[in-house]
């Protein structure tokens, strides 16, 4: 195989392959770290490539292999995998994409991160995010921006744009990510990806406590359902404390891609009032995706959403995250607005929104829950360029963000599992997608259909240019 059909093949493949020693842990990073030598200059999908301690590891991973039976290996023994830099590896930068921070050193792995090197994973670095997370396109002050590999004068979304360029381009076979208002859904669709949003409670925080009274969680990118879902049981479980938990799944998310489905009742809709609808390629992908699930025996019917009682109560919120401790004065422009605002209110004010953004979540749950899946699109419009808002004030990009992702963080205020998925290209050659969005909980049934829907209508074979 080549090494560029090496690159993009799946990752639970590569750990077959390893497994079966038809290529070792070091030959395969040594792929990744050519690729990224080669290309992360041009598209910026790395903040921290952890080169020396990649090999370490790849070299003992290859050492060990020889020594142990396979059915012995953890179960992505010596494949690489990225880590979104808003989440920590022990001795390894953690900036949050903010300037200053850029060279602090963590004290210690998450718990997803060791969870991660538990399932045998080699990690390749850190990815770029947008300053604390706080926008949907990558571009975080005093770093070169995270461009899309389909065309690199279009962000690859955010703010876990940094991975979904890396596996996009084939920098990475699968990435983690972070979603506190559509960050993993985001740039899955920016860059023609499979990513998955858990349910509140799947993907422990710990060892540091809660993130936005809920919003946020940790989750996957990849090319395939199967990997998703297969990274997703690496990730999953809960911590002893954790203020929010769900037990294990059963079966697996891996198995889920196996299941038969039963007819399902699915409801969509492309309009979400008070904020405005989707464009026209947007509901088109919408629609489509409709067409497609009742050719396979789902029944489909529209659905209403009104958000009237849910904005303000999850805006105020969800810019509390950009307090992260650092001066108001080194952020970005629209971070020091946020952070003015949200300093602006009382710690009562916060708990009143959070009380409000709650009840208005649970009568979104129980409009939804006649349905068994509930197909959105993920943002209003495709992509947009690099710079694109860059001069614009404060208020104006505000505004565009809160409109362009407006289906999304609703489900970060629900806490129902969600999963992107490609569904083709704009006539400009960028990727479109839409998310599927299941019952509280019910990841299983979302990753069945998912692969149906992947089974039916494959996108793995699509590679951008770049990534020759």
């Amino acid at each position: 195989m080549n090494p560029v059909d090496l690159a993009f093949t799946p990752a639970l493949e590569q750990a077959e392959l390893i497994r079966r020693r038809e290529i070792s842990p070091l030959e395969l990073v040594r792929v990744y770290l050519e690729r990224i030598e080669r290309l992360n200059p041009a598209l910026g999908s790395f903040f921290t490539v952890m080169a020396e301690q990649a090999i370490a590891d790849a070299t003992t991973k290859t050492e060990l292999l020889m020594g142990l039976d396979p059915g012995e290996l953890p179960p992505f023994f010596g494949v690489p995998i990225s880590i979104k830099d808003l989440t920590p590896v022990e001795g390894v930068a953690c900036s949050y994409g903010v300037k200053v921070l850029r060279n602090r050193l963590a004290t210690e792995d998450s718990e997803t991160v060791r969870r991660i090197k538990q399932a045998g994973f080699v990690l390749l670095g850190k990815t770029a995010t947008s300053e604390v997370g706080s926008t949907p396109y990558t571009e975080p002050h005093g770093f070169p921006p995270a461009r899309n590999p389909w065309n690199l004068d279009y962000t690859p979304g955010g703010s876990s744009g940094g991975a979904a360029a890396a596996v996009a381009a084939g920098l990475s076979p699968i990435a983690h990510g972070s979603d506190g208002g559509g960050s993993i859904r985001g740039p899955a669709f920016c860059c023609g990806l499979v990513g998955i949003k858990p349910s509140r409670g799947r993907v422990s925080h710990a060892p540091v406590g809660d993130r936005l009274s809920g919003l946020s969680t940790d989750g996957p990118l990849a090319h395939t359902v199967a990997d998703a879902a297969a990274l997703l049981d690496v990730m999953a479980g809960h911590t002893l404390g954790d203020p929010y938990w769900l037990p294990d799944p059963n079966p697996s998310f891996l198995a889920a891609t196996q299941r038969s489905l039963k007819p399902l009742r699915i409801g969509f809709t492309t309009d979400f009032l008070p904020i405005g609808s989707a464009d026209q390629l947007c509901t088109q992908a919408v629609l489509e995706t409709v067409h497609r699930l009742e050719a396979m025996g789902h029944q489909a019917e529209p659905v209403s959403l009104d958000l009237t009682d849910l904005a303000e109560p999850l805006v105020t919120v969800w810019q509390t995250g950009v307090d992260v401790g650092v001066p108001w004065f080194l952020m970005g422009k629209l971070n020091r607005w946020l952070l003015r605002r949200s300093r602006q209110r009382s710690a009562g004010q916060y708990l009143q929104a959070v009380a409000k953004m709650q009840t208005a979540a649970r009568q979104i749950v129980a409009t939804l829950d006649p349905f068994d899946v509930i197909v959105l699109p993920i943002f209003l419009h495709p992509t947009i360029k690099v710079g694109e808002w860059a001069r614009l004030r404060p208020t104006q990009i505000f505004e565009k963000v809160v409109h362009w992702v407006a289906p999304s963080p609703i489900i970060n205020a629900t806490g129902q599992p969600a999963i992107a998925l490609p569904t083709g290209f704009t006539p400009a050659g960028l990727p479109m997608g839409v998310q599927l969005v299941g019952r509280p909980a019910d990841e299983v049934t979302l990753i069945a259909l998912a692969a149906q829907l992947e089974a039916a209508h494959p996108w793995h074979q699509f590679r951008p240019a770049i990534a020759q």
